[in-house]
């Protein structure tokens, strides 16, 4: 598979990690729209939000646990934003589920 999360989950592409576990990787942004921007990937591949089952649902459980846990160690404090882009039209362009953690600016809504 040809999948740039799975490489680095993997080891094969280096990446400044946050956190990691047997089922979860947290690794710096390498185009950061925020001064924190944290992606946090399962290290499985699941291509998006559209293909979460009761067999692979418990990842995306724990997922949260460790945002959680990385705005706590961080102090995020004063808020964080978590998004996740499903599909093409959504603008997800790397094809394996990943959550956008970003922190440190003031957010608007719906976009910027």
């Amino acid at each position: 598979m040809d999948c740039i999360f799975c490489k680095i989950a993997n080891g094969e592409i280096p990446a400044t990690k946050v956190y990691e576990d047997d089922t979860v990787l947290a690794f710096n942004d390498l185009e950061p729209q925020a001064p924190s921007h944290i992606l946090v990937i399962p290290k499985a591949h699941i291509a998006s939000a559209a293909d979460i089952t009761p067999e692979n649902s418990a990842v995306i459980s724990h997922i949260f646990e460790v945002i959680a846990k990385i705005a706590k160690d961080n102090n995020f404090n004063d808020g964080f934003r978590v998004v996740n882009n499903c599909g093409d039209s959504a603008g997800q362009t790397v094809k394996h589920i990943h959550f956008h953690l970003m922190a440190g600016r003031d957010f608007t809504w719906p976009a910027g």
